[in-house]
């Protein structure tokens, strides 16, 4: 699956927002979090049901650094999120962690 294709792929499931409104203005906190289980599921190359939080994504879910840094642009491109530096991924190990990430970005935290 290329970046573009999982991109398309995860925001065919979700309605577009209003044109006067980002799409994740309007989008509630467990939305959110269950898009990002979606995409971090549907670009696992070992996938795992159900998707739990405190699952590992290289261990538990098989992603290796050039499927990790796909996420990352898929995750970027489906949210309209600025490019992570490298400094802020550290330490981004599990599910639930990658789901804390975009939730803190997109409230502005």
């Amino acid at each position: 699956m290329t970046i573009d294709n999982a991109v398309a792929a995860a925001n065919s499931k979700h309605r577009p927002a209003p044109p006067d409104r980002p799409a994740d203005a309007i989008a509630t906190g467990e939305q959110v979090a269950d898009r990002v289980r979606q995409i971090v599921a549907a670009m696992a190359p070992r996938p795992v049901t159900p998707l739990e939080a405190d699952l590992r994504l290289i261990d538990d879910l098989g992603y290796d650094s050039l499927r990790l840094m796909e996420l990352t642009v898929v995750l970027e491109r489906s949210f309209a999120l600025p490019r992570y530096r490298p400094e802020q991924l550290l330490g981004v190990l599990r599910v639930g962690q990658v789901v804390d990430l975009i939730t803190r970005t997109l409230a502005g935290a």
